[in-house]
């Protein structure tokens, strides 16, 4: 960071950007799946049949992906702080209207307009506090941010269901508005502006890569209600396809691209990328069909489901801090990889000893293991991010990365959902755990496969922030570096 840079950073902003973005992120993360044990609830209260319950979930989902890299590129061209106010506010006001939604349609609507808010504001959590926190210190930093974000992901079901249990389900919507009414005058106030590359906006990538992650995201989040033969889900999937595939050849020509392809020669931005897309695909399929193993085969309610949970989805908050502490000694990948083969073992243990009847202390070890290498994951893998690419383009690094990283979710429901349905069904316990099994082995072997490729990223540290290669040379071009 420069002296001038500096100087612009409000007093105590390092720790004040760590506060703001971490619980920032953390209502982005967290309305992920805060929904799914509110289901039932909010159909009592406003109708709709199953599809429209299971769009409450998706509207959400999609506009989030969709938009993530407009919204960092939006940042970037017109200040990163400003537009993080923007989409803060923009989710603040959509949870109010969920919460006082009168019927199912209405609730839909500001769901989706809280997935447009969420993708402004979750990029620039990341590039808000790169430019807050001494390179040095930024391991650390991105732990805590990395636990904060990795509770919400996996707590969602526990929260929402603990709401809704205890008071009602317009409380899962009314806990972002007071968190965000006061997150906006302290981002005024104690985080510095920044600015990315200043290039235009880039409208024909960002129409061809909005599309094509709508098509695909589209037919993920239909396919197992609608079927995979569906016209519509055959269709979307393969429009979304095209136009991805389109927005890659258009990005490679374009002069001002708004995902710049020579970003992937970097095998650090390109590895991180594929383990992220990998992780999330593998985590969020198994915390899915796991909450409801608990609830429905073993008969706790949502609340007791979520405390047995805790120590997998409550081990970022102790563990993470230490894998950003050894990050920056060590370097991000050998944490990364350690966290993604002990979260593989985890789940392959986990698939070998559910039964309809499994008690808690034979789930334990696998919930551990489980926990701790999502802990190991999440702090590192955001420090590869951020330190793969040149400090201008680390929003739409993060933009992308954050994009994949909901692609994979959605695909993990989707595909982990199918499996469950092909060899299983909710008719008994048995039938549930048959269809389970199979599921969480392939959770396994895809969370293992993010870890092959997270041994792809260039080894090495540094001390200034920035991996090996990604800045060599006066050309912008990023060069893998042999590990």
């Amino acid at each position: 960071m420069s002296q001038q840079a500096k100087q612009k950073t409000p007093r105590g902003g390092a720790v004040w950007a760590l506060v703001i973005t971490s619980v920032a992120g953390f209502m982005a993360a967290l309305d992920n799946l805060v929904v799914t044990t509110a289901l039932p609830s909010i159909r009592e209260d406003l109708g709709g049949g199953l599809h429209d319950l299971e769009w409450t979930v998706s509207a959400y989902t999609l506009t989030f992906a969709v938009l993530l890299m407009f919204g960092a590129a939006l940042g970037d061209r017109f200040g990163r702080r400003k537009l993080f106010l923007v989409g803060l506010t923009i989710f603040t006001g959509a949870s109010a209207a969920a919460a006082l939604a009168p019927g199912i349609d209405s609730l839909i609507a500001a769901r989706a307009v809280q997935g447009v808010g969420a993708a402004i504001m979750m990029p620039l959590t990341l590039t808000l506090l790169t430019a807050a926190v001494p390179a040095a210190r930024r391991g650390m930093a991105y732990g805590i941010w990395g636990a904060v974000n990795g509770l919400a992901v996996a707590s969602g079901p526990l929260i929402g269901g603990s709401l809704t249990e205890h008071l009602s389900w317009q409380w899962i919507f009314w806990l972002n508005v007071p968190l965000g009414v006061a997150l906006l005058p302290l981002a005024r106030l104690r985080l510095a502006e920044s600015h990315g590359t200043g290039a235009p906006l880039d409208f024909p990538g960002t129409l061809l890569a909005s599309g094509g992650l709508f098509g695909i995201v589209y037919g993920l989040v239909r396919g197992p209600a609608d079927g995979w033969t569906d016209q519509m889900v055959l269709a979307s999937l393969f429009a979304g396809t095209a136009l991805l595939a389109g927005f890659v050849i258009y990005s490679t020509r374009a002069k001002n691209p708004m995902l710049p392809m020579r970003l992937f020669r970097s095998r650090a931005f390109s590895g991180i990328n594929a383990a992220s897309l990998l992780m999330f695909l593998g985590m969020f399929g198994s915390i899915f069909l796991l909450s409801q193993y608990m609830q429905g085969v073993l008969g706790y309610s949502p609340t007791e489901a979520g405390l047995r949970m805790l120590p997998w989805t409550g081990m970022p908050m102790l563990v993470a801090p230490i894998a950003g502490i050894l990050s920056d000694r060590i370097g991000g990948r050998p944490v990364v990889a350690t966290g993604l083969f002990l979260q593989a073992a985890g789940l392959a243990y986990l698939a070998a000893v559910i039964t309809v009847d499994a008690s808690y202390a034979i789930q334990l070890p696998g919930l551990i293991i489980s926990g701790i290498g999502m802990a190991l994951f999440f702090a590192p893998a955001s420090h590869l991010v951020m330190s793969s690419v040149r400090g201008s383009e680390q929003g739409i690094a993060s933009g992308a990365n954050n994009a994949l990283r909901e692609v994979g979710g959605a695909l993990g429901i989707a595909i982990m959902g199918s499996i469950f349905s092909a060899q299983g069904s909710y008719e008994t316990g048995q039938t549930f755990v048959d269809g389970l099994r199979p599921a969480l082995v392939t959770g396994a072997a895809v969370v293992a496969l993010a870890g092959v490729a997270a041994l792809l990223i260039p080894s090495g540290r540094s001390t200034d922030g920035v991996l090996p290669g990604a800045r060599r040379g006066p050309a912008p071009v990023l060069e893998g570096v042999a590990g």
